[in-house]
């Protein structure tokens, strides 16, 4: 196994459609479980929103300048644990994929010490194998009132499950803490991810 790049993903092997990067995780969790490495298990679907769904990232490839944040209203990253390394594979980001923690963490996240409230990020923290039975979308949320697209749809069907067609937003909703997965602080993240690895 190749320690630096344990799940053997590279960008250009992915499956990524520009602005659809629930699903863009998604595919990469269902590339994951098909092989019999069972690292399924330690992947986790992170989605990255707030309250008022503004939330800012660094190191975006849709940055307007190197430097500056994008601000999202929500973002979905994949991350991988193991016992001595936790990984973060955002096909979104100028960083390296994979990229450790730490430095997604200090150069992505950075710090919400001096940050407006409003833009403090929460982390719905979803298992693999529970996000690829979960998710749904219909991308109807990527359509204009004249039904023409915000930016062109993957050209795969849509992702459901048997419940359901469309529950994006449960997904990205902070304030649904009985949905799937753990809701934490960029703090908690920190801690869940780092503490003894």
């Amino acid at each position: 196994m190749d320690r630096a790049n344990p799940l053997a993903l590279s960008k250009e092997s992915c499956v990524y459609t520009k602005c659809y990067c629930e699903e863009n995780i998604w595919k990469i969790c269902n590339h994951i479980e098909e092989t019999p490495s069972q690292l399924i298990d330690n992947c986790f679907a992170v989605f990255i929103s707030n309250t008022k769904k503004v939330i800012p990232l660094w190191m975006q490839e849709a940055a307007e300048s190197p430097g500056q944040p994008v601000f999202w209203d929500y973002h979905v990253i994949l991350i991988y644990q193991s016992n001595n390394k936790t990984l973060i594979y955002d096909l979104d980001s100028t960083l390296p994929f994979p990229c450790s923690f730490e430095e997604y963490s200090r150069s992505a996240f950075r710090s919400e010490e001096f940050m407006v409230s409003d833009f403090h990020r929460l982390f719905r923290v979803i298992p693999g194998r529970l996000y690829l039975s979960t998710f749904a979308s219909d991308r109807s949320h990527m359509k204009n009132e004249d039904t023409t697209w915000k930016a062109a749809p993957p050209s795969y069907t849509c992702i459901s499950t048997n419940e359901s067609s469309m529950n994006l937003d449960d997904f990205i909703d902070m304030n649904k803490k009985d949905w799937h997965g753990e809701v934490l602080s960029l703090s908690e993240l920190s801690h869940r991810f780092t503490a003894g690895s």
